[in-house]
């Protein structure tokens, strides 16, 4: 098999062309035209939530959320360090300060215990980050908001369809956003949303996402706003995987059971799934035993045409970040271990299980030479 696997491509074989050709035929092709307001209904009813704007990337849309809920300087964000980047940096574009709590060891989710541990009187909100597919512990973290008059971001660029007590994961807290980046369970290529149930907090967000224009008053502005608009052909792109996400995420969890089923052993740990939720698998992830046997098997499967990425390093261990460095040893083991593995909907069993054989052979060879 000499063909490169790569670590992700996305699906387009179903209205995708249909509804770009019609947005080129129409002439709407900016942030104005029917597929914005399409995409953006059937998200929020997918999600089961009351109100979605789109936005032009899942990083802006983190910001955006912020920004509606009047997060700025001398405000404290908790957020896991077991990130990506994204989360903190748009903490940081507002001027408050990102917090680090350390991860679940089980789930590689958000500790409660250690955010309520980092808790202050300049505490503003709790950021849970639905990492790889797979909830947080949302009843705990919604108890320690009310607590404590605490406002809830969720970050799901990484877990749409996700589920946690049968719930969809962005539906939990005063606002939520979503990613469409390329390498997304849905992709709009760049792209994301943000969606809530608090019909303030979505006024505010339209209104700061659009340069702060006044609504009954023309190119009268009167906050300082952001150009953070989804292109009407990007929407149409969005609309098109939405109306396919069933099967995606049913072969994703397709292809993390046949992967855990090989896999999973004393050396390779498999991201496992907890009982109450249901794991969209947006990466398949397994951590090796220890950093260098993580390098050492990557190199393999680089060699063998398989590409793989690292699982984030933590941020709290990044140069901008680390001035008040702390311990998180949660999150500083699985960023050191983990691997994220091929997992795009598209790959065959007969690719998975090469992938694998890959994988077991490297692992005999190391335990021969012990």
């Amino acid at each position: 098999m000499n063909k490169k696997i790569p670590i992700y491509q996305p699906s387009l074989t179903g209205n995708e062309k249909k509804y770009v050709n019609d947005c080129l035929d129409t002439s709407w092709i900016s942030s104005k035209g029917k597929y914005v307001e399409l995409f953006e209904k059937s998200f929020a009813q997918y999600i089961d939530v009351k109100f979605a704007t789109t936005v032009s990337n899942g990083t802006v849309a983190i910001h955006l959320a912020l920004l509606a809920l009047g997060i700025g300087e001398g405000d404290e964000v908790i957020v896991p360090s077991f990130t990506y980047i994204a989360s903190v940096n748009a903490i940081t574009y507002t001027g408050a300060t990102p917090v680090f709590a350390d991860s679940l060891p089980e789930t590689w989710q958000i500790n409660p215990e250690d955010v309520k541990k980092n808790i202050t009187s300049k505490t503003k909100a709790i950021m849970a980050v639905h990492l790889y597919g797979h909830p947080c512990e949302m009843a705990e973290l919604v108890k320690i908001c009310k607590e404590n008059n605490l406002f809830l971001i969720e970050d799901c660029a990484e877990a749409i369809g996700s589920k946690y007590n049968k719930k969809h994961v962005g539906s939990f807290g005063d606002i939520a956003t979503f990613s469409f980046f390329g390498n997304k369970t849905i992709t709009t290529g760049e792209g994301g949303m943000v969606v809530t149930n608090d019909k303030t907090l979505f006024e505010r967000s339209v209104h700061f996402k659009g340069q702060g224009l006044a609504k009954h008053r023309q190119y009268w502005h009167d906050v300082v706003g952001y150009n953070y608009r989804m292109t009407n052909i990007c929407a149409a792109i969005g609309l098109a995987q939405l109306e396919q996400i069933d099967a995606f995420i049913a072969r994703k969890r397709e292809i993390a059971m046949l992967y855990k089923e090989k896999l999973d052993s004393k050396n390779i740990s498999f991201h496992q799934e907890a009982e109450n939720v249901y794991h969209s698998y947006w990466m398949c992830s397994v951590v090796l035993k220890d950093a260098d046997t993580r390098e050492k098997l990557r190199n393999h499967l680089d060699e063998a045409g398989i590409e793989t990425r690292p699982l984030f390093y933590p941020a709290h261990t990044m140069p901008m970040y680390s001035k008040k460095y702390k311990k998180l040893a949660i999150a500083e083991d699985l960023g050191w271990r983990g691997i994220n593995l091929p997992s795009f909907p598209q790959i065959t069993n007969e690719q998975i299980n090469y992938i694998c054989t890959k994988i077991i052979d490297f692992c005999n060879d190391a335990s021969k030479n012990m």
